[in-house]
């Protein structure tokens, strides 16, 4: 056998490439020699060094190789998590077919795509089709739609970190797993970025005994961290105070860069920051645009093909710009506040530079002092090459349900051998037989306390076993519902006059009256009526709310608190070199003054007493949600050793317990207060588990099927789902305590929003720890940032401006 270096595949692949000037990398090679060698398997790589054509061309290779083995029609379904990589993944690839002679048709086939093209896709499927796994999963749901994949050869999963850890990603699971019946030999590649499991997120996309490898490049991106520092520090600082100051030292970056890209982590942040830039220095109209998921697509696109082109100066953007879109001309990213993690900052870092062996650029601008540590730890965390997993979810019965429901709709099932598939899933590889079995009465007659309700009875059972769906009005409404992204009603935004300005969720919009103002888009918008699920709008000026979103702010990763404690351990020391650590040493001086930095291996507790009462802050550097819960669970703890109530507030560094009675607490009993023993009794205790599980059931009460969410022309709010939702779940809580459904609802509040597992560590951590208790009548560095959120949720801008400054005064 010749070597692949010698085949015609090899040749006319890099024929081609050296016409363009360039040469192929070691990992793309190699990926295409095991691509003709049967292999299946995972390619990770840097941003821009070619991990698309690894595998792509892969296939190019092989088919140049053995013609023969190929019948015409569809070859390789190529999923990708945003349909807006899709078109640019698509082009790329067509451009290649067409320069390397081959007579293949690149397709896109996503929410976006004409219907039209989609019907044309159904007589005849182009040889590459490039979807989202809820456009595969409709494929799946299509009469007869075996005859689209039979002579396939491979599923490519790009961006799988992005995926996994997803109920999009057990979807791509299951779509694969149906794949494989129709062309049991299908070649399975994910492409991914660096994760801190890759191992583990090679099995779970490809779970089965088939020949399999990993191709790393040995290449690095180069990355510049570059801290935007304040011109002098506050030694009491709070969030969001500085960036605001920051944006005059922000425009000078733009202004010297070819193009940039500034990263928010919120759609709110991202609309304040497109004005405050604005105001900074206008001439930057109609040279910066905004990008987020809310904005009209249309516009959307068009802002992507012109940071493309390079006719823009920035874009202000959320994680809606984070992924794979090759954007050459950006060769600076600025990053607003923090990352929050290594691995999204990586990505985002990527986003410049974005070819081969440029080094990306990343300015980090902190919206209070205190993120320049983080600065300081995410540099250390990059150099020792340290990223967070992705852990992959699992059971998932609402979206195994969908699953169901979309093959019966189709051609229909036979659940034993689904059964046997589905068991070799990786998110169901330990389901029971008893679950199996109430998900099919589930589908057919709704289980045992909903069998009374028609609309439960959804799929029948034919003569032959076969469970299909034969209502058209149930099929319609399945394939409108499809999907696992379950979000607030979206309300569409248009002027009186016409003209579409993009989407605003209702928990937003409801609180507005009219003639109020408020910002989309970068637009100051005035709201006329609200009309069948749309706001008309008239343009405006003057002052105008920021739209707050659902989606919450990002918690701080376990990685980046383990680096953080780590710099904060040694940021007095004579040895810290680190420039954010020299910047800030008045504010550190003054912690370890007026109350302490605690090293490594020891816990901060600070208890406060001033004119506003008593207040007990506690330092873990866990994230926001896991201090959520430690807030409720101390708060119970300490109610236990006396009648005391509190109110509470966090950040990502610790969190209050503020009472107008003196707090029961001293260095006596603070190690009970601090005990992992009886944790997990203690939070349930603390915290209202039966409703967080009520409001999580909700979304899985959607992706299930059981709560409709979009019927023909009309979406139901978030009000009516909670509520039908809410019921649903209080009848079978009360009468099937064990419905598979409850117990998910349950497991995803203890796995996901009570974070138990990084909790039971973060106290395994703490018992092994110095306990520090320090006393004092004001606020310290660490303290006051926390106390000014508390305020945030409470007070308008200038209450909180005066507020604050009367804190500052507070002896």
């Amino acid at each position: 056998m010749a070597a692949f270096e010698h085949t015609d595949g090899f040749k006319i692949i890099q024929q081609w490439m050296s016409d363009k000037g360039i040469a192929p990398f070691k990992f793309q090679t190699d990926t295409w020699r095991k691509f003709g060698n049967g292999y299946s398997g995972m390619v990770v790589a840097p941003t821009g060094f070619g991990k698309t054509f690894s595998v792509f061309l892969a296939l190019i290779s092989d088919f140049l190789n053995h013609p023969e083995q190929y019948k015409k029609g569809l070859r390789m379904i190529w999923i990708t998590p945003l349909r807006s990589l899709s078109k640019d993944i698509a082009k790329a690839m067509q451009e290649a077919i067409d320069e390397i002679g081959l007579d293949w048709a690149v397709g896109v086939r996503n929410g976006d795509t004409d219907p039209k093209v989609r019907q044309q896709q159904v007589k005849k499927m182009p040889e590459i089709l490039v979807v989202t796994p809820e456009s595969l999963h409709l494929l799946l749901a299509q009469k007869n739609h075996e005859s689209f994949f039979r002579d396939m050869k491979c599923v490519t999963v790009d961006e799988w970190h992005e995926l996994l850890g997803s109920k999009r990603g057990v979807m791509v699971e299951l779509a694969i797993s149906q794949l494989r019946k129709y062309v049991p030999k299908v070649k399975i590649w994910g492409i991914t970025a660096t994760i801190g499991n890759l191992d583990e997120a090679m099995e779970v996309l490809i779970p089965y005994d088939i020949k399999k490898t990993k191709v790393t490049a040995k290449e690095h991106k180069k990355i510049d961290i570059l801290p935007v520092f304040p011109d002098e520090i506050e030694i009491l600082p709070w969030a969001g105070h500085l960036g605001n100051k920051l944006a005059d030292k922000v425009v000078p970056i733009i202004l010297e860069s070819k193009s940039t890209i500034v990263f928010t982590n919120t759609r709110s942040q991202s609309e304040m920051w497109y004005q405050l830039l604005l105001d900074a220095y206008p001439d930057f109209a109609g040279q910066i645009a905004i990008h987020h998921s809310s904005i009209d697509a249309h516009l959307r696109i068009w802002i992507e093909e012109n940071l493309s082109s390079g006719k823009l100066k920035a874009v202000v953007s959320t994680s809606s710009l984070d992924l794979g879109i090759d954007f050459k001309p950006v060769d600076t990213v600025i990053q607003i506040g923090s990352a929050k993690g290594v691995a999204r900052f990586l990505q985002r870092a990527g986003r410049s530079g974005h070819s081969p062996f440029e080094t990306s650029k990343i300015y980090c601008v902190p919206t209070h002092s205190l993120e320049l540590i983080e600065v300081s730890a995410l540099k250390e965390a990059v150099k020792q090459k340290v990223v967070e997993p992705r852990e992959p979810q699992v059971l998932c019965f609402d979206v195994l349900v969908q699953f169901l429901m979309t093959l019966a709709v189709g051609d229909g099932f036979y659940p034993d051998e689904v059964y046997e598939r589905i068991k070799k899933v990786y998110a169901f590889q330990e389901i029971l037989d008893e679950e199996w079995k109430s998900i099919l009465e589930f589908l057919t007659i709704g289980g045992s306390v909903l069998k009374s309700y028609e609309e439960f009875h959804k799929v029948v059972i034919m003569e032959d076993g076969l469970y299909k769906v034969t209502s058209r009005k149930i099929a319609m409404l399945h394939r409108m519902n499809m999907g696992v992204i379950v979000s607030d009603a979206m309300l569409k935004v248009k002027f009186i006059s016409g003209g579409y300005v993009g989407m605003i969720e209702e928990y937003f919009i409801s609180k507005l009256k009219k003639e109020e103002k408020f910002i989309l888009a970068g637009r100051t918008l005035e709201v006329a009526m609200i009309k069948d699920m749309t706001v008309y709008v008239r343009a405006a000026k003057g002052r105008a709310l920021v739209p707050s979103y659902l989606g919450g702010r990002l918690p701080l990763s376990s990685n980046l608190g383990h680096f953080l404690r780590e710099k904060l351990s040694h940021a007095l020391s004579p040895k810290a070199s680190e420039k954010e650590l020299k910047f800030l040493h008045p504010l550190l001086a003054n912690q370890e003054e007026n109350s302490h930095i605690p090293k490594e291996d020891e816990f901060l507790v600070e208890m406060i007493k001033n004119r506003e009462g008593y207040h007990l802050f506690m330092y873990p550097f866990e994230g926001r949600l896991v201090h959520e819960v430690m807030a409720a669970l101390i708060a119970y703890r300490i109610s236990k050793l006396a009648p005391i109530s509190f109110s509470m507030a966090m950040n990502d560094y610790g969190f209050e317990l503020f009472s107008d009675k003196e707090i029961p607490l001293n260095e006596e009993n603070l190690q009970q207060i601090l005990t992992r023993e009886n944790l997990m009794n203690d939070v349930i205790a603390s915290i209202n588990s039966a409703e967080m599980a009520r409001r999580k059931f909700r979304d899985i009460a959607v992706i299930s099927g059981m709560v409709i969410q979009n019927y023909a022309g009309k979406q139901r709010s978030n009000k009516s789902l909670q509520s039908s939702a809410g019921l649903i779940f209080k009848v079978l809580d009360d009468f099937d305590s064990g419905h598979f459904l409850i117990k998910q609802a349950y497991t995803e509040v203890f796995n996901m929003q009570l974070q138990e597992q990084r909790l039971v560590e973060a106290f395994k951590r703490i018992e092994k720890s110095e306990v520090i208790l320090k006393y004092s009548r004001s606020f310290t560095p660490l303290s006051f940032p926390i106390k000014v959120d508390s305020l945030r949720q409470t007070l308008s801008s200038e209450g909180l401006d005066a507020r604050i400054k009367r804190m500052l005064n507070y002896k």
